[in-house]
């Protein structure tokens, strides 16, 4: 009865685990970029019947003590990309992540293209975070000032910038990858950071759509029927719970005749 009790704990734990990550998926459906976050399940240590005392037909049964989530990963497909009709939106089309710089220089990287122009002609996401741009030909971010019509991105992410009726390539935009699903991990307000001893590169397997952003990838048609299932899987746990206390109960309860 007490292998009873922790097998369902262990599935209780697991399963408010997952509904954690649905609810986590729903409450970002509408953020710019948001990936969704999934949890795999592993099993506990099994053992095997095929022992005295314990009669068994056959010999390679085998009983279990529960199971356990592992890490959380992103689904990093790709999402829907909306048209905004704003020159300082950019979408990433493909695999990748824009790099922006906070004010104490530190970096981090970011699917959310929704960008505005600052006070100092800087194009800057919602937290203030400079946008990553690679200056070329003399420009630097001292002598490029943008505002919201006098610059234009192409897909391969080449910055062209608006001067006498003419575009000049100022700069380049880069897209920075690294090996592997979890090789980036989120350190809140739709930002990430590389796992230690990740090499991240910049990468050309991205075209990037100026006027657009990039929609949450979450399904919440799917994020609603995996909540109902694993709701399913938890109400089954706990009466796993319910059924070893009433088993002790009936232990207790019994009287020497």
């Amino acid at each position: 009865m007490l292998r009873t009790l922790w097998t369902a704990k262990s599935g209780m734990n697991a399963n408010q685990e997952k509904l954690d990550s649905i609810s986590n998926n729903l409450a970002n459906s509408t953020t710019i970029g948001y990936k969704k976050a999934e949890v795999g399940f592993q099993d506990l240590l099994t053992e095997s019947l095929d022992r005295k005392g314990y009669a068994i037909n056959n010999k390679e049964s085998v009983i279990g003590t529960g199971i356990k989530t592992g890490e959380w990963y992103r689904d990093n497909s790709q999402g829907q990309l909306m048209e905004t009709l704003r020159s300082t939106d950019i979408a990433i089309d493909g695999t990748g992540y824009f790099r922006v710089i906070s004010s104490n220089g530190e970096s981090a990287y970011t699917r959310d293209g929704a960008f505005a122009v600052d006070g100092a002609g800087s194009l800057v996401d919602a937290r203030g975070n400079k946008l990553d741009i690679q200056y070329a030909n003399g420009f630097s971010s001292d002598n490029v000032k943008f505002t919201k019509d006098n610059f234009l991105i192409d897909k391969e992410g080449s910055v062209h910038l608006k001067q006498n009726d003419t575009f000049l390539k100022i700069g380049e935009i880069p897209v920075y990858s690294a090996v592997g699903d979890k090789a980036f991990v989120s350190i809140g307000d739709n930002l990430f950071q590389p796992v230690n001893g990740t090499e991240v590169f910049r990468t050309r397997n991205a075209n990037l759509s100026q006027g657009f952003t990039e929609g949450s990838n979450v399904d919440i048609a799917e994020e609603f029927a995996d909540m109902i299932v694993t709701q399913r899987s938890f109400e089954l746990s706990s009466r796993g719970v319910k059924t070893a206390d009433e088993m002790w109960g009936m232990v207790n309860n019994l009287r020497a005749r």
